[in-house]
Formats: structure tokens, C-alpha cells, sequence
């Protein structure tokens, strides 16, 4: 007779396995998982479900909510005449674009708020202000309407911003993070994870929808050329680069790596003379169809007798003056060199001197201990050229030799940093350019695992914190900390959390012990400074103390950003398993899947 009790087994000990990308940890005996991270937990109910189209609206709602409440905070120069700040310039611009012949729009009373952004900025302003003119026409009324506030205002410039994000940028983010998780078969949900957390982007949102500025526009032309890059399309990638250049300069922090990408597709196996012909017209059309309405508008003013330079008004271009032949100014050529000429001049502001503001770049670091003004403005352009030369040298050879898709983002990213940290005339703002190729590859695959997303999230913090200073005249201290902090706590990252560094996760081995220590020695270091900032008063002799020191933190901390970029661009080409023998350490998730 068998006994009536069965002995209990001996229950054995729970292990704990990751899915790709580190969003999940489950329980193998129970099949029971649980998020990582907050952001995975709050997105965790649509594990399930296998649509897009299903997360992708709650997505887009969610977070263009956060974007609108941050507008409700004050701008740039908010009650702060007589110049008051880029709000005014964005209105000062949609007010001439719709005011005066085409032809004047880079001349009219540059002292006051110039144009001296590209063609598609102005063509955009113009559209803008024709838009808001139906509204109410005094928000535009030519000189009249210098420094005009209003509520009704703000909430139009506001939308303004959010729309055109909407239209491009929004879009290409997207489209890119879905192409980037197909390649690297992450799956919907996940790549929804990290479409979430790439849109929460704190330094996008405050520098565009709080300080106000129209970043996003060409952010996301240079997405989509990347997208384009991606799905084999290089000639729409030209397209949707050259826009991005056509609507803000700033995008010459890729030109290097794109232009190198397109040589070495040319180049290598062997030249390939129909690809590099078709990539040659295709970018000098695009550039011309972007010109091509200010200079026709030229010629029609002309014909019109409308003048578009007076002598009194403003110096004739620098470019133009500088032809080795004489120009007949009643010439039909006339008005469209002229204006060419002029808007270049505009576009490229050498006179304005080696940075802007406090920049937690190179130069002003040296700045701090070395006033670099006492030399002429020429040998420093030159000097600051070849630096940057250096600095982006290795990732051009690179991607230029490896010209593979998937290196790309990696490729801009360290041209980028090199950019940011050594060109001519940088602002603040221009940490929007390195960051974005960083932040996207958190759609790829392991990228939000441990190492990628330590290292992508510290330098979204890092980046951010520098950009205090210029948040705080603003009095946006409020969004700041509110977003800042919010994007931490989504990811994870201090100084919400501590369990990439110290917990299970960091048990894992992933996080090299100097790499914990690098990221948190930067993270208590920007703690302690704000710590000191609102409770210290700096010394009457040394009045710009803790904006000098976040200058100099923030530029040690962006140098090991392009050190980390290129060196991960380096090791994912092959470069260093094909010459030197050593193998590059593969995510621990890819591993698994592969298995």
C-alpha cells in the first residue's frame, strides 16, 4: 500500500535570467518577470500586445503633454529689454520675412536681431508669421511689434514649436528607432521603451519648448537622413542633409562623418563612378532648390526696382568685396551674387569671436586660465580649425574605411563631441548635436542594456547640468529639475537610482569598476556644485565662480564622451579584430539571443 504523504521536495533556488536589452528580469522556475527600470514598469501592461499602433499614440500624447506643460514657463528673454532673448529673434524674423521683399531679409537693420540662420529657417518664419498674422497682425507689425508680449503670443509661438516637432521631428524619431529595432530584431515593445525615453529627452524639451528655439526641425532632417542611410537610400540621405544644413548651420557637426560615410561608399570595395556622380548632383540640386527662392526673389526685386543693399545701411559683403574682379552692379548676375555672397556672411559668423557665453568646451576652459582674446581673431580660426581636425580624425578614417550603416550614429556622434568641444564659435545649445546620435542608438539592440544605458544617460545628465546656467536666467530652474530628474528616475540613472552601479545589475560584471567610478565621481561632482550654487555665495573678485567650474566639469566629462564614442566606433568597425587581434566584448543580451 503506498503511503498516504508524499514527502515535500526540497525547493531549489530561484536564478534570474535577462531578456535582450536588460528591460526584464525573470524567475525561471515560476516564469514570473518584472521590469528593470521604472520606464519598462510603467509600459509593462503593454507587453502583450504586439501592435504599434497600439503604444505608439499613448506615446505621442504623453509625451507632447510634457512638452506643452514646459511651455507654460517662462523664454529667453522674457521682460529682459532691450534685446530680450531668442523669443524675440524667432518673432523678429517671422515679422520681416512677412514684411519685406525677400531680397532685404539678410540685410534689414542687422544690429537689431539680423538674420543669420540658412534659407529654410527664413522660409519657415515666414510661413509662421504669415500663419500668426491672421491671428492678430500686431504680433508682427513691422518695427512696431519689437519686444511685443503677450500671452496670446506665447501660446501661438509655443504651438508653433510643438507642431513643427510633430511634423519632423517626432516622425523621424520614430521611423529611425523602429528601423534600428528591426535591423537588431528588438522587439516592438521594447523599441517603444526606448522611443520613450529618446522623446523625454530633458535637454531637447527645455532648450526648445522652455528657452524656445526651433532645434528640433533640423534634428530631426539630420534623423531622417540617417534613417535614409540606414535603408540603404543615400542619395534621399543627402536630401534630408542638406535641409538640415539649409535650416540651421549647426548641422556642420555631422557634415564630416556623413561626407566620410559617402566617400567609402563610393570608394570601397572600388570606385563606383555612378554612385558618386549621382551623389554629387543630388546634393548640389538640393542645395540649389534651397537657395533657389532667395535668389529668384532677388532677381524679381530687381527687375521691380527694389534695392536690396544701401551703402548707409549696411557694408557690402566681405565675400563679395573680396572677388578678384570687378562686378557691374546693373547686371542681371548682380542681385543673386549679392545676395549669396550676404547670406553666407550671415550664416558664418567668424567676427563674433572663438565661443559664445561660458561653453564647456576647449576654449573657454583654457579661457579660465589663459584669456585667449589677447590673440587676433585669425590665428585662432585657423588654430581651432586644426584641433578639431584632430580631434574627429580617427572616426572619419574610420566610417570612411568601414563605411558600414550601422556605424553611422556612432560616426556623428564623435564628430560631433570633436565639434562641440574644439570648433569656432559654439553655444551652449549645441550639446543637442552630439547628444541625439547617442540617445537614438537606445533603440538598438542592447541599448538599454547596463553599459550602453549607463553610459547614454550620464552623458544626457552631464549634458543637461551644463546647460544651468543658461536655464537659470531664464528662470526655468523648475522644468529643469522637474525633467531632469524625471528622465533619471525613468532610466534609472542617479541620482534617482543607484542600481546600475551598485545593484544586481551591477553585479553582472558589465560595468568596468573605473567606468563606476568615472560616471559617479561626474554625477556627485554635479550634486555638490548645485549644492554650492544655491548655498554659496561666490567670492565678489570671482563673481562667474560656479559657471566657471561647471564649465570646466562639463568639459572634462564631454572629453570622455568623444574618447568613449570613437573608441566604440573604432571597436565596432573590426579595426582593432582585424589588425590587432582583439575581439570586441558583445552584449551579454545578443549573446543570449543568438543561443
Amino acid at each position: 500500500m503506498a503511503p498516504s504523504h508524499k514527502p515535500r521536495k526540497k525547493r531549489k533556488e530561484e536564478t534570474t535570467s535577462y531578456t535582450n536589452g536588460e528591460l526584464t528580469k525573470s524567475q525561471s522556475r515560476q516564469s514570473i518577470s518584472s521590469p528593470q527600470f521604472p520606464l519598462a514598469s510603467f509600459l509593462w501592461s503593454a507587453k502583450k500586445s504586439t501592435s504599434q499602433w497600439v503604444i505608439l499614440p499613448l506615446v505621442l500624447m504623453a509625451v507632447g503633454l510634457f512638452r506643452w506643460a514646459t511651455g507654460f514657463w517662462g523664454y529667453s528673454g522674457f521682460n529682459v529689454p532691450p534685446m530680450h532673448g531668442d523669443f524675440e529673434a524667432q518673432r523678429h524674423w517671422m515679422e520681416i520675412t512677412t514684411h519685406l521683399p525677400i531680397s532685404q531679409w539678410y540685410f534689414y537693420d542687422l544690429p537689431y536681431w539680423g538674420l543669420d540662420y540658412p534659407p529654410l529657417t527664413a522660409y519657415h518664419s515666414w510661413l509662421m508669421g504669415k500663419i500668426g498674422s491672421l491671428f492678430d497682425p500686431q504680433w508682427f507689425a513691422l518695427d512696431d511689434s519689437r519686444g511685443f508680449e503677450s500671452q496670446l503670443l506665447k501660446v501661438y509661438m509655443r504651438a508653433t514649436v510643438l507642431i513643427s516637432e510633430y511634423l519632423i521631428y517626432v516622425p523621424a524619431v520614430v521611423i529611425l528607432s523602429r528601423k534600428l529595432g528591426r535591423m537588431r530584431g528588438v522587439s516592438i515593445w521594447e523599441s517603444s521603451v526606448a522611443l520613450v525615453a529618446i522623446l523625454m529627452q530633458p535637454a531637447t524639451i527645455l532648450i526648445d519648448h522652455a528657452h524656445f528655439q526651433y532645434n528640433t526641425v533640423m534634428l530631426g532632417l539630420a534623423l531622417a537622413c540617417i534613417s535614409s542611410m540606414l535603408a540603404g537610400r543615400a542619395l534621399w540621405g543627402c536630401v534630408f542633409f542638406v535641409a538640415a544644413l539649409c535650416y540651421k548651420q549647426m548641422a556642420l557637426y555631422y557634415a564630416p562623418a556623413i561626407f566620410a560615410y559617402l566617400v567609402g561608399i563610393c570608394v570601397v570595395p572600388k570606385f563606383n563612378t555612378s554612385r558618386f556622380a549621382a551623389i554629387a548632383f543630388v546634393t548640389i540640386l538640393s542645395f540649389a532648390v534651397s537657395f533657389a527662392p532667395l535668389l529668384l526673389g532677388s532677381l524679381y526685386d530687381h527687375q521691380r526696382g527694389i534695392p536690396a543693399y544701401t551703402a548707409k545701411e549696411t557694408p557690402l559683403p566681405p565675400l563679395l568685396v573680396a572677388l578678384p574682379v570687378a562686378l557691374n552692379q546693373q547686371s542681371w548676375y548682380y542681385p543673386p551674387l549679392l545676395q549669396l555672397t550676404q547670406s553666407i556672411y550671415r550664416i558664418f559668423p567668424f567676427a563674433r569671436g572663438l565661443f559664445e557665453d561660458k561653453v564647456a568646451n576647449m576654449w573657454c576652459a583654457i579661457h579660465t586660465a589663459h584669456k585667449l582674446h589677447q590673440y587676433p581673431l585669425g590665428q585662432m580660426q585657423r588654430i581651432s580649425t586644426v584641433i578639431t581636425l584632430i580631434s574627429i580624425l580617427p572616426s572619419i578614417m574610420t566610417i570612411s574605411l568601414f563605411p558600414r550603416r550601422e556605424l553611422l550614429p556612432w560616426a556623428m556622434a564623435s564628430t560631433a563631441w570633436g565639434f562641440f568641444l574644439c570648433s569656432f564659435q559654439v553655444h551652449e545649445k549645441s550639446v543637442l548635436l552630439p547628444l541625439l546620435p547617442m540617445t537614438i542608438l537606445l533603440g538598438g539592440d542592447g541599448g538599454l542594456g547596463t553599459e550602453m544605458r549607463a553610459w547614454i544617460g550620464w552623458a544626457n545628465m552631464l549634458g543637461v547640468w551644463t546647460l544651468f546656467p543658461l536655464l537659470k536666467r531664464d528662470e526655468l530652474r523648475m522644468p529643469y529639475a522637474v525633467l531632469s530628474l524625471l528622465w533619471a528616475y525613468l532610466l534609472g540613472l542617479p541620482p534617482t537610482s543607484f542600481s546600475l552601479y551598485f545593484g544586481r545589475q551591477s553585479q553582472r560584471g558589465e560595468l568596468k569598476l573605473l567606468t563606476k567610478a568615472l560616471h559617479l565621481g561626474f554625477y556627485a561632482a554635479m550634486i555638490a556644485w548645485h549644492v554650492g550654487e544655491a548655498f554659496v555665495r561666490p567670492p565678489e573678485d570671482k563673481p562667474d565662480l560656479w559657471v566657471v567650474l561647471n564649465v570646466l566639469i562639463g568639459f572634462a566629462g564631454f572629453g570622455v564622451c568623444l574618447l568613449w564614442c570613437s573608441w566604440q566606433l573604432i571597436l565596432r568597425s573590426g579595426t582593432m579584430e582585424d589588425y590587432f587581434g582583439v575581439r570586441m566584448r558583445l552584449e551579454a543580451g545578443s549573446k543570449k539571443k543568438k543561443q
